[in-house]
């Protein structure tokens, strides 16, 4: 089955593409983010969610059902974060790195430098092994980087966070007997750290990696991921496996 699956990979013609050098080599560290840009970035719809309430935002805010209670919520949410952000309750930080690296197989070579003549470290991606239907592929990740010897390529990466300040903040309220306080909180940083995820992938497609410096999205059009490329993750159903966040972890020291 595996090497049934490997010789169905994704076609690309790597002839006709030259894959795009990023503007730097190695990590770049973010010490604190803008709030107020992060906050204009967040998807509500996973903040109901959170809360066990199914529905898309901003249509849940008209729900029959459930409009009431969701616009209450958000507004108590909206409150929230004003005081978030004005306060600077949290302090964003982000590092973001990019290595030169080819595709070996169903692996991705990763190199000390343009040399391409040492090993910096490998990720392991898996490919798809169910059986496909006749022009389907059999995907991995590493079908979309360039094979080693064919063209240079590159692979980014980068983590962030809302803050840890959000542990102690919450803490405080639940000891004050404030408990939806407190979970609002969490949630609030929990919307803040994906809003920071959306916003830095935009800073690499645009500026950092350049790829795309002509892009222009509103943060409500970002939410449907209209933008060239992907931004997976250790954990996603492309790359299902979690020991990888070792080795990206590392790297992004």
């Amino acid at each position: 089955i595996l090497a049934s699956a490997r010789a169905n990979p994704v076609p690309v013609d790597w002839a006709a593409y030259r894959p795009v050098r990023p503007g730097f080599l190695g990590t770049r560290v973010y010490d604190r983010w803008d709030l107020a840009d992060l906050a204009a970035h967040i998807d509500w719809t996973p903040f109901f969610h959170a809360w066990d309430m199914r529905g898309v935002f901003p249509r849940i805010l008209e729900d029959e059902k459930k409009g009431e209670a969701a616009r209450n919520l958000y507004d108590d949410a909206r409150r929230m974060l004003d005081r978030i952000v004005q306060g600077a309750w949290f302090a964003p930080k982000g590092v973001v790195g990019f290595w030169p690296a080819n595709a070996v197989g169903d692996d991705v070579r990763l190199y000390t430098g343009e040399d391409r003549t040492g090993t910096l470290a490998t990720f392991y991606t898996l490919r798809q092994q169910t059986a496909k239907r006749p022009g389907v592929a059999n995907a991995a990740l590493a079908d979309f980087v360039a094979p080693e010897g064919v063209s240079p390529d590159y692979l980014g990466g980068f983590a962030v966070t809302a803050g840890p300040e959000e542990v102690a903040i919450a803490e405080r309220m639940a000891m004050e007997n404030d408990d939806y306080g407190a979970i609002m909180v969490k949630a609030l940083a929990d919307r803040i750290a994906e809003a920071f995820a959306e916003r830095m992938h935009a800073e690499v497609r645009r500026t950092l990696w350049a790829y795309a410096p002509d892009e222009r999205f509103t943060p409500e059009e970002l939410i449907a991921e209209p933008y060239a490329g992907i931004r997976p993750a250790p954990g996603y159903p492309a790359q299902p496996d979690h020991t990888e966040k070792k080795t990206l972890f590392r790297l992004l020291e």
